[in-house]
């Protein structure tokens, strides 16, 4: 059923018990799913489940139905390898005892029917049982809602009154360094401030977030994530992407707020993630292990084998310039951290990553997908020299 809460709304659908064939074999795993269905429109889908540490060694697959047709669309593959975005181990956020685990939801566009089907892993040899799915299958159906701030365009300039409060304008240099409070003389390697749209400007619903911040020391390091939910947006509707991911992660994954700090669509515009600040350190919910010190940058999309747009890495190398830089840090640089615990590296490992890394540095993961990992090198370079470096 729908939440009721704020301007969108979350359907939670259980997935059908073991086939009575599985039944039978005492075994509590085969195929579940639910069969194609009229539901309430929505225009993001995930599977959660109950423990946010259980592994869904399988495939988990969805076909939807375009909003007022009898369109449907084929079957669409559902990231099941999302555990390594979350809480760190032992953080409050994760104690609080809410936290799930999950699928990465998938934008699919205005929809009101779905069907999905989760199957396990083969048995590894003959006459094994079947992977065992997790306990607690359910589909997540989100609709993000109508952005209150209508008066926008693609790139989110607002027509309204008020623009200041729904984005924070780009600044040159010497407008960046008195910004962060550094004398002239001081000379730091910071880059200019890039144009950044804020929760409001996208159209954040605060009352699904916990009211409290949490903020770590300082950022001496950017992860860089793809967000695996399809390359099918445009632009003007990236705030509904990030407004679906947003109330993904509160209510279905049981996170206290946006995962990421910093996220870049495709055209290159850059929106405030997490809340807290955009100049603070806050703490993330993006790479486990490894959310202390550091922020998260997600690119909206799929980078396995498509190409990220030139404008989204180049956005990214303006972010981290700028903000690597109110910590000094060179984003060409080496950087020490200390593993919060995760199935790459064990809690309390100290370990060497680039200043700017993809996830898979942090995590055993493909994220942030092979073609946007291989133009890192290019977006570190980037970041330098608009430091000044």
């Amino acid at each position: 059923m729908p939440d009721g809460d704020g301007p969108g709304s979350t359907q939670s659908l259980p997935l059908d018990p073991p086939t009575p064939a599985a039944q039978a074999t005492g075994a509590p795993t085969g195929e579940r799913g639910l069969t194609g269905r009229e539901v309430r429109p929505f225009s993001m889908v995930g599977v959660v489940w109950d423990d946010e540490d259980a592994e869904l060694r399988g495939t988990a697959q969805v076909r939807t139905r375009a909003a007022g047709t009898h369109r449907w669309s084929g079957w669409q593959d559902l990231e099941t390898h999302n555990a390594e975005h979350a809480p760190d181990p032992g953080s409050a956020e994760r104690a609080a005892g809410a936290v799930k685990g999950s699928t990465a939801p998938l934008w699919v566009g205005a929809s009101d029917g779905v069907e999905v089907r989760v199957r396990p892993d083969a048995p590894e040899y003959r006459g094994a049982l079947p992977v065992p799915l997790p306990t607690g299958l359910h589909l997540e159906l989100v609709d993000p809602g109508q952005n209150p701030r209508e008066g926008t365009d693609a790139a989110g300039a607002d027509r309204t009154a008020g623009q200041a409060s729904a984005v924070l304008p780009a600044l040159d240099r010497a407008e960046t360094e008195a910004a962060a409070g550094l004398a002239p003389a001081a000379k730091p390697y910071i880059g200019p401030r890039p144009r950044i749209i804020t929760r409001r400007g996208w159209g954040a619903d605060e009352k699904l977030r916990e009211k409290g911040f949490a903020c770590t020391r300082t950022v001496k390091a950017a992860f860089v994530h793809h967000s695996a939910t399809g390359n099918n947006y445009s632009c003007s509707q990236a705030s509904s992407v990030i407004r679906g991911i947003h109330r993904f992660h509160v209510r279905s994954n049981g996170w206290r707020d946006l995962g990421y700090n910093f996220l870049v669509d495709r055209c290159g515009n850059i929106y405030e993630g997490r809340a807290g600040g955009v100049t603070k350190p806050v703490m993330g919910a993006h790479t486990l292990g490894f959310n202390t010190d550091t922020m998260g940058i997600a690119v909206l999309g799929t980078f396995r084998s498509s190409d990220p747009p030139a404008a989204a890495v180049t956005a990214v190398s303006r972010l981290t310039a700028w903000k690597l830089g109110l910590s000094g840090a060179d984003p060409k640089g080496r950087v020490t951290l200390v593993s919060g615990g995760g199935n790459k590296y064990k809690r309390g490992k100290r370990v060497g990553l680039n200043v700017i890394s993809g996830h898979r540095d942090g995590f055993a993961t493909d994220c942030p997908g092979a073609r946007l990992y291989k133009k890192l090198g290019t977006a570190r370079t980037t970041s330098a020299r608009l430091q000044g470096r």
